[in-house]
C-alpha cells in the first residue's frame, strides 16, 4: 500500500495556519481539484465530512473521519466510505524558525490490485501532484492573508 509524505514552508504562525487547514469547508474556495467539502457531523475535537474532489477530471467522491489535535497542531483523517479502499494520513503543522512546516501523509489504496499493478507508477504521480496542489493553495491562501494583514 503506498504511503507519501509531501511538505511545505509557509509564512505564518503554526497556529494560524493550523485554524486554516482545520476549517475543511473552506477548502474549495481555495484548493481546485476540491469541488465540494460538506461537514455531516461535528463536535469540538472531531468531524465526519464528505469530499467530492475532480482529478483530471474524473469524480472521486468520499467520507472520512476527521480529528482534530489542536495541542499538537494535527489533523488526523481516515477514509469511513467512498471509492476508495483506503485513504488516511495527517496534517502536522511545526514551527521552524518564523515559518510553518505544513507536512501531509496519505496512506492510500484504490482496491483494484490489477488496476494499480498496471498503472501504480501513475496514481502515485497524480496523488503527490494533488497533495502538492493543497500544500502550495494553502501556502498561497495563508501568505495572501498575511500579505493583507501587514498593508
Amino acid at each position: 500500500m503506498p504511503h507519501l509524505e509531501r511538505s511545505i514552508m509557509i509564512e505564518g504562525d503554526p497556529e494560524a495556519v493550523y485554524k486554516i487547514g482545520k476549517n475543511l469547508e473552506e477548502y474549495p474556495q481555495f484548493m481546485p481539484d476540491v469541488e465540494s467539502v460538506k461537514i455531516l457531523e461535528k463536535n469540538e475535537n472531531q468531524a465526519v465530512s464528505e469530499w467530492i474532489t475532480n482529478v483530471e477530471g474524473t469524480p472521486i467522491i468520499w467520507k472520512e473521519k476527521d480529528t482534530f489535535l489542536d495541542d499538537q497542531l494535527e489533523i488526523h483523517y481516515k477514509l469511513i466510505e467512498g471509492d476508495l479502499e483506503k485513504f488516511e494520513g495527517e496534517w502536522r503543522f511545526l514551527r521552524e524558525e518564523m515559518k510553518t512546516k505544513v507536512i501531509l501523509t496519505v496512506d492510500y489504496d484504490f482496491g483494484m490490485p490489477s488496476l494499480t499493478e498496471l498503472i501504480g507508477p501513475t496514481l502515485e504521480l497524480k496523488v503527490k501532484e494533488n497533495c502538492d496542489m493543497m500544500l502550495e493553495a494553502m501556502k498561497k491562501k495563508i501568505e495572501k492573508k498575511n500579505e493583507g494583514a501587514a498593508v
